[in-house]
């Protein structure tokens, strides 16, 4: 009786699994059908079936240390996200990015041209004259069109002044971003913020045209 109801809430746990959308929570369910396994095969010890069920120890018993490992990997992973500043996270960027110089007045890019490459601005300011904002040293401009659905720019970014940038192609960055969560999270960050940037121009702008 025991045994088989051992068996049904590992088996249920294990289905459960597959309905986990975040990695934390999954391996949490793991660890505890782990757990539900290795007592359904000791009380194959009682039932008198251990010799048909300690595979199954076996096989849980080692998958168990594993999923307790990923599961405090991922915890110091994340929590090494939330803590990391931008700064660190620019300057894991630099192995991957090439420098560039521009005198004063060049155009980087125009609103339409195809989105290939991310930069930071090492020395010098950018305009983006379509909303009239300039950013300095320190900044990293081009993320959206990294993300925008057609591959473009939405702005026209010129040099304000005689600039330094390091730049990262396209390939490169959205490789970072699969595979570094650490700057996946940084240009979610960014992007996020100059979404909500532009709805606050866009929500004071809106009484001023009404006037």
């Amino acid at each position: 009786m025991w045994i088989m109801i051992a068996a049904w809430v590992a088996a249920a746990l294990v289905f459960s699994t597959f309905f986990m959308r975040t990695m934390i929570p999954l391996r949490v369910v793991a660890i505890i059908s782990n757990v539900a396994f290795i007592g359904y095969a000791l009380l194959g010890l009682v039932y008198g079936v251990f010799g048909r069920v300690y595979p199954i120890l076996v096989l849980h018993s080692s998958l168990l240390p594993l999923n307790v490992l990923r599961l405090r990997q991922q915890r110091r992973l994340s929590a090494a996200v939330q803590s990391m500043s931008d700064e660190d996270v620019l300057r894991s960027l630099v192995p991957y990015m090439n420098a560039q110089q521009h005198p004063a007045g060049s155009v980087l890019f125009e609103q339409g041209d195809p989105a290939d490459r991310l930069y930071l601005i090492q020395q010098g300011s950018i305009v983006f004259r379509e909303l009239d904002k300039r950013i300095g040293a320190g900044q990293v401009f081009g993320e959206v069109g990294l993300f925008a659905p057609q591959g473009v720019r939405t702005l026209t970014a010129v040099c304000d002044e005689p600039c330094r940038l390091s730049t990262i192609s396209r390939e490169k960055a959205l490789e970072l971003y699969y595979q570094n969560p650490r700057f996946g999270f940084f240009l979610i960050r960014l992007v996020s913020g100059l979404v909500l940037e532009e709805r606050q121009l866009a929500a004071r702008a809106a009484p001023a045209a009404k006037g």
